[in-house]
């Protein structure tokens, strides 16, 4: 694909949520859009994989949980890892550092909540076919806040961590989940509790929910 659809050419998207709700309202919204046609949609994320191959796309909006198999992240990194890809913009519910880290690092091209006002939305296509970032506000300022203080932000790993002690999980049983020993583990913690400014699991993960960089 090239950076920009033909002139006059609709921008031409695949719609990928689980939800059939979903689905039709973005569809909805979408087609009233001048230059903007849905020419596919996919319930899973593998099938969102398959269709990319079988059309010629532009953008897909593509959510992050499709319940069982593949994730929207993971799908994410499949379809970018191709030449001519389309671009991603993801469309979810979930908008913490442990949701958006990966799925830009995946390739996603934006990533809005499934609260932006229509006319957001819209732009954001927009944006994505011609290859220009579009963020949501609350993640482009924590991205922005990652950049400006990368010393007290979490990295990706120390997000996997916390993530894990939120749900419940002894250093045990994350070292066993990350196939880390449990020395790099407390290693991990150490350095989470110091950029929080906390010293115990429970103020870590409150300080960290607070801030939006864990999901509860």
């Amino acid at each position: 694909m090239s950076d920009a659809p033909e002139a006059r050419q609709p921008v031409r998207l695949l719609l990928a949520d689980d939800h059939p709700v979903v689905r039709a309202g973005l569809r909805a919204v979408l087609e009233t859009e001048p230059g903007i046609e849905v020419a596919a949609e996919a319930a899973t994320a593998e099938d969102a994989v398959r269709l990319v191959a079988e059309h010629t796309l532009d953008v897909v909006l593509m959510d992050l949980r499709f319940g069982s198999g593949m994730t929207g992240t993971e799908a994410t990194a499949a379809i970018t890892a191709a030449a001519d890809a389309p671009r991603v913009l993801i469309v979810t519910t979930y908008g913490t550092d442990a949701d958006t880290l990966p799925a830009i690092e995946a390739g996603a091209t934006g990533y809005l909540l499934k609260d932006a006002p229509p006319e957001e939305l819209a732009a954001a296509v927009r944006a994505a076919a011609l290859g220009r970032t579009a963020l949501a506000p609350g993640v482009a300022d924590r991205l922005m806040h990652r950049m400006r203080s990368p010393d007290t932000s979490l990295s990706r790993r120390e997000t996997e961590v916390l993530s894990l002690v939120a749900d419940g999980l002894s250093n045990h049983d994350i070292s066993k989940r990350l196939h880390l020993s449990q020395a790099t583990v407390k290693s991990h913690l150490v350095h989470i509790y110091g950029k929080l400014a906390v010293d115990s699991r429970t103020a870590a993960v409150a300080v960290a929910t607070s801030r939006g960089l864990i999901r509860r």
